[in-house]
């Protein structure tokens, strides 16, 4: 049964419940579909679209990127380099799945200290326009979105290892 389905949180509002869930739904999915990966399989780039290791760091790193911004600061040059090593080869299963995990764990709190939905927050450098809400929601459909490409490019991975 996923997150939503399950009753907890229920003592969180609806749309931070909701973030929650799909983030340990985000957890689920990638301890499901990297389970027996290898190292070789998380940095494989079958047909030239990016690694499970860059989904996971990209998730893990964005919600940090993300969550800064909802929190009303700018990004620190180490969270800028992090983001241009997001694609780097050369990761093992353990790393990816263990920075992946602390990210999705911080993230989990520091969405439960957010308040102000309304609030307005600039995002980037050319401070584009959101909400604390609107950020909280994007990392949930981020997330979600690279965890659809994981998953899609581990079951391409594990089948081309399968026929070869």
């Amino acid at each position: 049964m996923e997150p939503w389905l399950r009753g907890t949180f229920a003592e969180v509002d609806a749309v931070r419940r909701q973030v929650l869930h799909a983030l340990e739904l985000a957890g689920e999915d990638a301890a499901k579909w990297c389970y027996g990966l290898t190292d070789e399989d998380v940095n494989a780039r079958p047909f030239g679209v990016a690694s499970v290791a860059f989904h996971l760091r990209h998730m893990a790193r964005s919600l940090d990127r993300l969550l800064t911004y909802a929190e009303g600061r700018q990004l620190s040059d180490e969270q800028m380099a992090a983001l241009r090593s997001e694609l780097a080869a050369g990761a093992t299963v353990a790393e990816v799945l263990e920075e992946f995990r602390v990210g999705l764990d911080s993230a989990a709190s520091r969405v439960m200290g957010l308040k102000g939905y309304e609030e307005v927050r600039g995002v980037g450098r050319a401070g584009l326009p959101s909400t604390v809400g609107g950020l909280m929601v994007h990392c949930a459909e981020h997330t979600q979105r690279h965890v659809g490409q994981m998953v899609t490019t581990a079951q391409v991975v594990v089948g081309m290892r399968r026929i070869a």
